[in-house]
């Protein structure tokens, strides 16, 4: 009889322990501690903590896309309030960690990115991945009328990526959702503004 597969154990715990301590602090003994797998499970299905951490941040994405098109596929809504309904979902999520948890996509471009090529190239084509149907969205409202065509939508998908990213690091930083709210009230007055 063949043993059970531990590689989803063990990522649900690496996705756990890298939230709590970092690329750099996770160490492979505290991620198959945390999963109750023996170390040796850990090289069974990962040649190196790089690979790992890709794989963590491949999941984690796939999590991420799951609460993009929750919202930006409601089409009860309009594309400006898609817009704004997925930040209230992101804005949700992180109160339910007390504020203390933010994005492990953010977290790991910090982080990691100076330090690992790998990291830091399959970070560069999730951003690239995760701005295209914030575009579509942003173009949509855009040929409604609903909002401004003064900049390019992929222009603006990565405007707001980038900073709800450095919005989510104070909060954290600050404990408090003050910087989220401040960024969703300033984005949909300005650039994202309701057009008459």
């Amino acid at each position: 009889m063949t043993k059970p597969s531990l590689k989803d154990p063990i990522l649900a715990a690496g996705l756990r322990v890298m939230f709590r301590k970092g690329y750099e602090g996770a160490s492979v003994r505290d991620i198959v501690a945390e999963a109750g797998a023996p170390q040796g499970s850990f090289t069974n299905h990962f040649r190196s903590k790089e690979v790992f951490a890709c794989a963590v941040l491949d999941r984690y994405f796939d999590h991420v896309k799951g609460l993009v098109a929750q919202a930006l596929n409601d089409t009860t809504l309009t594309p400006r309030q898609r817009l704004r309904r997925y930040l209230d979902i992101i804005t949700g999520r992180l109160e339910a960690d007390g504020w203390s948890r933010g994005c492990l996509i953010g977290d790991l471009s910090l982080e990691a990115s100076g330090s690992s090529e790998m990291l830091r190239t399959r970070l560069a084509s999730i951003f690239e991945e995760w701005r295209v149907p914030f575009a579509s969205s942003i173009a949509e409202a855009q040929a409604a009328r609903e909002i401004a065509s003064t900049f390019d939508p992929l222009d603006l998908a990565e405007y707001l990526l980038a900073s709800w990213q450095g919005a989510i690091l104070r909060m954290k930083v600050e404990r408090s959702p003050a910087a989220l709210e401040r960024f969703k009230t300033i984005a949909f007055a300005t650039v994202f503004k309701e057009l008459p």
